[in-house]
């Protein structure tokens, strides 16, 4: 045999090799994408509902979500709309995408996010025609990475319930730690508004019992001083006019 055919018979193996390899992994790829897409829906779940302060581990997700309303508002106005279908709307793409968004100027995108979609969706938790709890979904630039999480507001739309973070990029112990549960029961009771300005801040170091207005204010991270300045311009960006204080207005006055 020559070596000219045992070359070829060496790149003949490789290349079915590589074939048989491609279809194995586009195979498991397409039979694990249900699995995966239902993860992913289900963390999701599971962030609002902590968010919320809703979760109870061990219960069915998809029973606790279900007493839970999604509605979509327009942040324009500040009123629930039907634009577009609420169970198949995709926030994130929408932001994406110039027909479901507007541009930000440097002035108003504080929260460095480029492009504000025209309709958030909003979460309610309600007793009758009573909005006891509503979850806002939030996004914002840190120091490595955009953060998404929910923000949740009691009855007054004014007290903070809770906050969780479900997908971000920041540094492990460092901005990383705005998935400390230690740091996020801070936010727990703490106030939005004062006079229908955002008053609510996280600041440089630690709230102590000598820094004035401390219901507004939240720790600091230590040694992350850029997350903690995106974690800041974010909450305030989304609780501000270009996010959703008119809907919140609106809510208060019963006229969303």
């Amino acid at each position: 045999m020559s070596s000219n055919d045992s070359i070829q018979k060496i790149f003949t193996v490789a290349f079915l090799l590589c074939i048989v390899c491609s279809i194995i992994v586009s195979t498991a790829a397409v039979m694990l994408k249900p699995a995966q897409i239902e993860n992913k829906s289900r963390d999701f779940k599971i962030n609002i509902l902590k968010a919320g302060g809703l979760y109870k581990e061990g219960e069915s997700i998809n029973e606790q979500f279900s007493r839970i309303t999604t509605k979509l508002v327009d942040l324009e106005s500040g009123h629930y709309t039907d634009a577009v279908d609420v169970n198949t709307y995709d926030q994130r793409k929408a932001s994406k995408d110039p027909r479901l968004s507007d541009p930000l100027s440097s002035a108003d995108d504080i929260a460095k996010i480029s492009n504000r979609e025209k309709y958030a969706k909003v979460y309610l938790v309600q007793e009758g025609d009573n909005v006891k709890k509503v979850i806002l979904p939030i996004k914002g630039y840190g120091l490595w990475s955009t953060l998404y999480g929910f923000i949740s507001l009691n009855a007054d739309l004014n007290t903070v319930s809770g906050l969780t973070f479900y997908e971000h990029g920041e540094t492990p112990g460092l901005g990383g730690e705005v998935d400390n549960p230690n740091w996020k029961k801070l936010w727990s009771g703490k106030k939005v508004y004062t006079d229908d300005t955002v008053a609510l801040t996280v600041i440089k170091g630690k709230v102590s019992s000598t820094t004035p207005n401390p219901e507004y204010k939240i720790d600091g991270l230590s040694g992350a001083t850029l997350t903690t300045r995106g974690v800041d311009n974010l909450v305030k960006f989304w609780m501000g006019n270009m996010g959703y204080s008119k809907f919140l207005n609106n809510l208060k006055r019963g006229e969303a």
